[in-house]
């Protein structure tokens, strides 16, 4: 699917209410492309402009026909009365001719498209006894049924846990890979789109959309630009944390053990400083510990309460040239009642060489 300066939008009154201007993009077969911007901004009508259920203001759609594009959108289907293998069929009635009558091979277009996302179990349920996440795929196996080159989704992971948005946008990754399909989703999942999409529409405020690979699009700054994360550092990909201790550490480990202490560390407003005199180890040869002046601690939870409760004292006499090591500094848990927060004159602590 080509566009070739595409304008998407509503005429009211005998004006045009442009939502995207001269858009050129092209949705290539066996590639995810995941669809982003901010609330309101036209993704739907452009999903619904390129299905064919809307029509463009100016410009054209090419390489591929209404016909051989298939939509699934956020609404909950009502009808209460009807199996999930039922409403997958109905991915075959524009084939089916006035008689309704499926042929072996549009049963076994629904078979597959059935064992396609998993859900043989469900295919005698009735659609109402269904959980949300499982009547999302329900309505993917109906599209798949359909057997279109293109596949447009409209925040398929909409009001899903996070169990279920893994499952859907890794599914949908499988299938655009394994069927050759070209699948479009809007979403506002970035986490997962950064980590599942080939390519990146990002639908700006200048009503135009710039299209990428997902790092590209992060290095160059063009998401902070749309979305203007607040505390959020998408390079990173963490939350900007306050070191409000003023308590420097140095920690030692590797690998996720070491990521998740060092989160744990700075989201509780410690810094961790590679030239700090306190030192925590990580110890994950038997059991997961933590060592913090010769003392073990079987949890994070433990590690931080111990720090959140002492002072710190590193100050040696200026004329020391005696080298501070973690052992050299005693951890004085502070007397019931005492303020947390002191000035450097009046800090109570001690250390020890």
């Amino acid at each position: 699917m080509e566009t070739k300066n595409l304008s998407v939008g509503y005429s009211a009154k005998g004006k045009d209410n442009i939502l995207f201007e001269n858009l050129n993009l092209s949705l290539q077969a066996g590639e995810l492309v995941c669809f982003m911007g901010p609330n309101g901004i036209g993704k739907s009508t452009l999903m619904r402009t390129l299905a064919g259920l809307q029509k463009p203001l100016s410009g054209t759609i090419s390489k591929v026909d209404e016909k051989n594009v298939a939509l699934v959108l956020t609404e909950r289907v009502t009808v209460t009365n009807m199996t999930v293998k039922e409403l997958v069929t109905f991915g075959r009635y524009p084939y089916l001719d006035w008689r309704v009558s499926l042929a072996e091979e549009d049963i076994q277009i629904v078979n597959n498209s059935i064992a396609q996302v998993h859900i043989q179990h469900l295919t005698e349920k009735k659609i109402t006894e269904l959980s949300d996440g499982q009547m999302q795929l329900v309505m993917i196996a109906r599209a798949l049924a359909q057997n279109t080159s293109v596949l447009l989704l409209d925040e398929p992971t909409a009001h899903l846990d996070l169990n279920n948005r893994v499952e859907i946008m890794n599914l949908l990754r499988k299938l655009a890979r394994e069927t050759n399909k070209a699948i479009l989703v809007a979403t506002h999942e970035l986490d997962l789109a950064l980590q599942t999409a080939d390519l990146i529409w990002l639908a700006t405020y200048g009503k135009k959309i710039k299209s990428g690979v997902p790092e590209d699009l992060v290095l160059t700054g063009a998401f902070d630009e749309v979305f203007q994360f607040k505390g959020f550092d998408l390079k990173t990909g963490k939350v900007n944390q306050e070191a409000h201790r003023g308590v420097k550490i140095k920690l030692v480990g590797d690998g996720h053990h070491y990521l998740w202490t060092k989160n744990a560390l700075e989201r509780c407003g410690f810094t961790v400083d590679a030239n700090a005199a306190v030192i925590i180890s990580i110890n994950s040869q038997n059991s997961l510990t933590w060592e913090l002046n010769e003392e073990g601690y079987s949890s994070l939870s433990e590690l931080v309460k111990a720090l959140s409760g002492v002072v710190y004292q590193a100050r040696l006499p200026r004329s020391s040239s005696r080298r501070i090591s973690s052992r050299a500094i005693q951890v004085l848990p502070l007397p019931v009642g005492a303020v947390t927060r002191t000035s450097s004159n009046s800090m109570a602590s001690r250390a020890s060489v």
